[in-house]
């Protein structure tokens, strides 16, 4: 898998912040909503589909190379200076479950809260004012990334981590799983999270010169019907 590099044209201003930035939006204590939320992992566990470490290893697997890479993909866009409005409406394109977008708005906007007091910027700025609602979370943190001064490769990475961290964290809680072992899972996603994230760093740099519809459209059907059940549940630990 070849790895993202800025062609003649395409290159990112000098970065303004250290790639420490990237451990601050990484890090749990960040008050971007995500704690609140299981990824679908919530679901799958009442679903007997995450029963241990295991199945939380083939879950977490499925959604990296799924909703993750799209994700990934839609925040690395972001960061390269692809139209913002445009990737929020590819966002919700990708979105069929009406509950995965509403979760996606919400958690755009808190994380959009976060990053103009961490990383002030006229972008997330005019985002904000063009959508009070919430821009799609993955979009909010490409343009996190890029206020804060980091690379494409670095919001896929972003987004590609947050995507199996949410329900690993969750199967903890939900199984009371031993946290030793579900580190365990994630270092053994490492050469996958890698992976996802130059594949969606390139997708976004191709993007600049094709458009859009180049970015990744994978699906994941049973986290889209996840979501709607879930939605229903009138007494739930995690939002979504």
């Amino acid at each position: 898998m070849p790895r993202w590099r800025p062609r003649p044209g395409h290159e990112q201003a000098a970065p303004r912040a250290s790639r420490a930035a990237l451990l601050v939006l990484a890090d749990g204590r960040f008050p971007a909503g995500g704690h609140a939320h299981s990824g679908g992992a919530e679901a799958a566990v009442k679903a007997g589909r995450i029963t241990g470490p295991g199945t939380l290893e083939a879950f977490c697997r499925g959604r990296l190379h799924t909703s993750g890479l799209v994700a990934a993909a839609l925040a690395a866009a972001a960061t390269a200076g692809l139209d913002p409005l445009l990737l929020d409406e590819a966002a919700d394109a990708r979105t069929p479950s009406p509950s995965l977008r509403t979760t996606a708005r919400k958690l755009g906007r808190q994380l959009t809260r976060a990053a103009r007091a961490a990383w002030p910027s006229p972008e997330l700025d005019a985002l904000a004012a063009a959508r009070p609602q919430g821009a799609h979370q993955p979009v909010v943190l490409g343009l996190t990334v890029r206020a804060a001064g980091l690379t494409p490769l670095d919001a896929a990475h972003a987004a590609a981590y947050e995507s199996v961290t949410g329900p690993a964290t969750a199967a903890v809680r939900l199984l009371s799983l031993d946290p030793f072992a579900v580190t365990a899972v994630l270092a053994r996603l490492t050469p996958d999270l890698d992976e996802v994230a130059a594949q969606a760093a390139e997708a976004a740099h191709r993007a600049l010169d094709e458009g859009m519809d180049v970015l990744p459209a994978a699906s994941a059907p049973l986290l889209d019907i996840y979501a709607e059940q879930h939605a229903t549940w009138p007494v739930r630990l995690f939002a979504s």
